[in-house]
């Protein structure tokens, strides 16, 4: 890419991106979704999902840590507040250990991500330090896969509710407060990235951050497929459902 997009062009690029990238289009999320997997296999979905939901309040810190803008720095520390919480037992992680619970997973268990797939744990790392280590602009494009999520959490709460019988509204608390969350996310973000990315080099780098971030999710999703669907090989020390 050689010529300066618009801000409108620079937006559509990425939206395309994420069309053509985001994890929507895995086929673990179809059987998912679906109600083709059995409960031991949600469990490890969801066991797997903890872990970034886990690291995600540290790398939105490692953003905050980086940034002069006190308007960025107030903005951004809503997604802390967010994910944590105001006081012990609220928050989305906590909202996700209730769906773990819900699962019938030990809680200690999940928090201490013992059974985390290897892929997983590896993925979830990369992006954390991606943040950490690129440019502000790359680490706050990076998080534009939230342009996506509404779809894809509408489709998983409709899915799983209609074909899982152990799966009840309660147990999917935590995507009634992310439809409102992730869209303001994402607009505050997107903002910021079509203002500041003002060469070719810097909008191409913000392209590049939302393929790393989608490659991300992905891998999580291949590395749950290949262990828990087909053809079913568990990695040492990694959770195994009991059938």
């Amino acid at each position: 890419m050689s010529a300066l997009l618009s801000p409108a062009e620079l937006e559509e690029r990425l939206r395309q991106l994420g069309a053509e990238r985001y994890h929507d289009r895995h086929p673990f999320h179809a059987l998912l979704h679906g109600g083709k997997l059995d409960r031991g296999q949600v469990q490890a979905w969801a066991l797997n999902r903890y872990y970034y939901q886990s690291r995600i309040p540290l790398k939105d810190a490692a953003l905050i840590a980086r940034t002069e803008d006190p308007a960025l720095r107030r903005e951004w520390r809503q997604r802390l507040v967010d994910h944590d919480g105001d006081a012990p037992g609220g928050g989305g992680i906590a909202r996700w250990l209730a769906l773990t619970d819900g699962l019938g997973l030990e809680r200690d268990y999940v928090v201490s991500a013992k059974g985390v797939l290897p892929a997983t744990r590896f993925a979830v790392d990369a992006y954390v330090r991606f943040v950490r280590e690129n440019s502000l602009l790359e680490a706050v494009a990076s998080s534009l896969t939230e342009l996506f999520a509404p779809t894809i959490i509408a489709d998983r709460v409709a899915g799983m509710l209609a074909n899982y019988d152990f799966i009840d509204a309660r147990t999917l608390a935590y995507f009634n407060a992310r439809l409102t969350q992730a869209p303001r996310d994402a607009d505050f973000a997107l903002d910021c990235v079509k203002r500041e990315a003002r060469t070719p080099e810097q909008q191409q780098a913000v392209l590049a951050a939302l393929s790393f971030k989608c490659d991300v999710l992905w891998a999580q999703l291949d590395a749950l497929y290949h262990a828990y669907v087909a053809p079913g090989h568990v990695p040492p020390g990694a959770f195994v459902p009991q059938r």
